[in-house]
């Protein structure tokens, strides 16, 4: 069995409400749960919610909801693993015991379903515990600035101040739209970022964090863009 669990709890504090208000024309859920419906990797779509709201939209969407997320695990501080654990560990109680989980995240309207079955295959072909989302940085993180109380610049590596950019070492971050697992890898909680894991590579022009209303509103813009270059 292959499941994928969309994470999507009730209290979003930077934006309200962020997993069902309209982006694009429908609630930021239904783009995930569309997506891993149409990418024919999963025997069961599940919404991990503690939101009865949330839960009637996922359900329209075709997502299924089979419980309701306690609430030790949808507070501000739970992460990722011990949600996705918790569902995993509840479809092995009920007999249903999948052999690989991919976590998909709610608010990743840039997903697509070809990323997930490519995601899908890396996991099976590799013997890796996860395959995730991954994009490069835009500029050499070697070079980056911080800023000091007094309101100056200071290098975090000032030894290469003087090193050409094309001669630094390319550096990567999650891309932050999903993550697929080994059943055992989640049950046990492994940790994502090891040599264990295996990344699939996006381009950075499809990945778009969204935390604040900024945010927000440039991926709408690079959405609506990407959709008109497609000729959606």
């Amino acid at each position: 069995m292959r499941l994928a669990v969309i994470p999507a709890r009730g209290g979003s504090k930077r934006i309200p409400r962020k997993n069902v208000k309209e982006f694009c024309g429908k609630p930021m859920l239904g783009w995930s749960i569309d997506a891993a419906m149409a990418s024919g990797c999963f025997d069961e779509v599940v919404v991990s919610t503690d939101d009865p709201h949330i839960a009637d939209v996922a359900r329209v969407f075709g997502a299924s909801i089979p419980f309701i997320r306690p609430a030790d695990l949808s507070d501000d501080h739970t992460g990722t693993i011990p949600v996705v654990r918790h569902a995993t560990q509840w479809f092995c109680d009920e007999g249903r015991a999948p052999e690989s989980v991919c976590c998909l995240y709610a608010t990743a309207p840039f997903v697509r379903s070809a990323d997930l079955r490519r995601g899908l295959e890396l996991l099976d072909t590799t013997g890796s515990d996860y395959a995730f989302s991954v994009t490069s940085y835009a500029f050499p993180i070697q070079r980056a600035l911080r800023l000091t109380s007094g309101n100056r610049v200071q290098m975090f590596n000032p030894e290469h101040f003087t090193t050409r950019s094309q001669d630094l070492e390319e550096a990567f971050h999650d891309a932050g739209q999903f993550y697929w697992g080994t059943a055992q890898a989640w049950l046990e909680g492994r940790t994502i970022f090891t040599p264990a894991s295996t990344p699939v590579m996006l381009p950075r022009h499809r990945v778009q964090d969204i935390d604040t209303l900024e945010d927000w509103e440039r991926a709408e813009w690079l959405f609506k863009a990407m959709q008109h270059e497609e000729g959606a």
